[in-house]
């Protein structure tokens, strides 16, 4: 079991890579500089000490606190290495296991694939894990169902595409580059959508907190119930806003809105937020369900 699964996380990686690997580089390169620090600190301890009554001594502050000051420099720089280099793992562990392994979560959400004609993955981010899952779920179900990726940039699709034929789903895939917020599809037309860590990235430009970020974000989430076919299902994952998301799904009266506990990704809190579309409009606001665990 262990073999297969080192064989198939490598063949992961060697297809997928890594996004924003600057990140990871730039918080590896500051742990590694807090962690020479640190050690500098532990050889030369003594000489700091004397450095730090000189300079306390113009203030007319008593030597102990020399020490004291000397011994917290050391301490916070210690644990401000640590804490850079749990960063970097969790970044590490966020762009692929992570979302990897959620995008298996949110595909098993749908309970019968075999009866999806279309899909659809909004903002296939880096070069497609979700969109790549969904179809290679089509095929396991010998649908002849498709999943379109949707994407702002021409250059991802183009990196999408190429990661899907080496995961040998290229003839169920299809690429489209667009805006989500104005989405290029008609009303009621998607058995299945998706999202995977997209639609915080939507009004970015307006500042995240904002009034018209927000507003963005809810117009996004509008588009996805307007392609959606009535009985149809969406699942999104994604960080920091998934309460607006909610309440804008209550307003346009969603049914069977479940939400995750909590898992932590890109350092910040996430959550998997699925729903269904009724076959019929409703009255009413509908149910939020906090009962769906992420094992």
């Amino acid at each position: 079991m262990g073999k297969s699964t080192n064989r198939d996380w490598t063949q992961i990686y060697a297809i997928y890579g890594m996004d924003q690997w600057q990140t990871l580089v730039f918080l590896l390169c500051q742990a590694i500089l807090f962690s020479i620090l640190s050690v500098l600190y532990l050889l030369y301890f003594s000489p700091i000490c004397i450095f730090f009554e000189r300079l306390l001594s113009i203030a007319a502050v008593p030597s102990i606190s020399a020490r004291f000051a000397a011994g917290f420099t050391g301490s916070v720089t210690a644990f401000s290495a640590l804490c850079l280099f749990f960063a970097a793992a969790n970044f590490f562990y966020s762009s692929v296991p992570l979302h990897y392994d959620m995008a298996q979560r949110m595909v098993g959400v749908v309970k019968d694939w075999s009866t999806v004609k279309l899909a659809l993955d909004v903002g296939c981010c880096g070069r497609g894990i979700l969109l790549n899952t969904v179809a290679t779920q089509l095929k396991k179900e010998g649908s002849s169902g498709r999943v379109v990726g949707l994407d702002r940039s021409k250059r991802t699709t183009l990196s999408t595409l190429r990661t899907a034929k080496m995961e040998g789903v290229g003839e169920y895939v299809t690429c489209r580059e667009g805006d989500a917020r104005r989405l290029p599809f008609p009303d009621n037309y998607f058995d299945v959508v998706v999202s995977g860590v997209f639609v915080h990235t939507v009004g970015k430009e307006y500042g995240h907190r904002t009034v018209e970020a927000s507003a963005e974000r809810m117009r996004v989430m509008g588009e996805l119930v307007r392609v959606l076919k009535p009985g149809g299902v969406a699942v999104v994952w994604d960080l920091l806003h998934v309460h607006e998301y909610v309440r804008r799904l209550q307003e346009l009266k969603m049914e069977e809105i479940r939400v995750s506990e909590r898992v932590t990704a890109f350092m910040v809190r996430s959550h998997i937020v699925s729903f269904r579309k009724p076959s019929q409009h409703v009255l009413g606001t509908g149910e939020v369900r906090l009962d769906w665990r992420i094992c």
